[in-house]
Formats: structure tokens, sequence, C-alpha cells
């Protein structure tokens, strides 16, 4: 299992430990205990639990946040094969930033 200090990355996303919850940040609800952290088509979300992680939305702002609380816990890839090495976060405010893309409407981000 993989571990970090300031930075890390997981298929398409980027995340970094920040110092701080943004003020306008919007609580996700969990979904089978799970907090998804990035969607994929295909069902092989990351995810982690959602006993220990709250994710929050950035209105307006293609960047997520997630606040780990109790313990260290670790982001997983549900795919059984070729998935990504879980990576272990420890307690903390983390911005999480996928992959975008630019359109004519402006950045958005990719849909896997």
């Amino acid at each position: 299992m993989k571990t970090f200090k300031s930075h890390c990355a997981q298929g398409d996303i980027y995340i970094s430990r920040v110092g701080s919850l943004p003020s306008n940040a919007i609580a996700v609800e969990p979904t089978s205990g799970h907090v998804t952290v990035t969607h994929s088509e295909t069902g092989h979300h990351h995810v982690m639990d959602a006993d220990t992680v709250t994710m929050y939305r950035l209105p307006d702002s293609i960047m997520d946040c997630l606040l780990v609380v109790k313990e260290p816990t670790a982001l997983e890839h549900l795919r059984a094969d070729h998935k990504h090495e879980p990576i272990m976060f420890e307690p903390g405010t983390y911005h999480v930033r996928r992959q975008r893309e630019y359109t004519p409407e402006g950045f958005r981000r990719v849909a896997d």
C-alpha cells in the first residue's frame, strides 16, 4: 500500500494535502458505506470508507475536498484486475483535482 506526505495521484485524479476545508464546501452523502472520490462509467470507482472520510463538493469548481477525521484510511480502486494500488491517507484535509478537458464552453471534468 502506498503512502504520501503532501500529494499523490491515482488514475485520473491528483490529490494534495491542504490546511483547511474551504468555507463554501458542501458535504456529499456516502453510498453503501463508501465515499466515491471519482466515478467510472464501468463501475470501477475510486472509493474510501465513509466511517472515516467525508467528501465535499466545491461550488463552481472542478475540485472537491476530502476530510479524513478518525484514523488513516485507504483510497481504493474497485477493479479486480489492473487496479491502482491503494493509497493510505492520514487524518487531514485534501483537495481532489480531476483530469479536465477544454471545450468551447470552458474546462470540464473528463468522464471516463
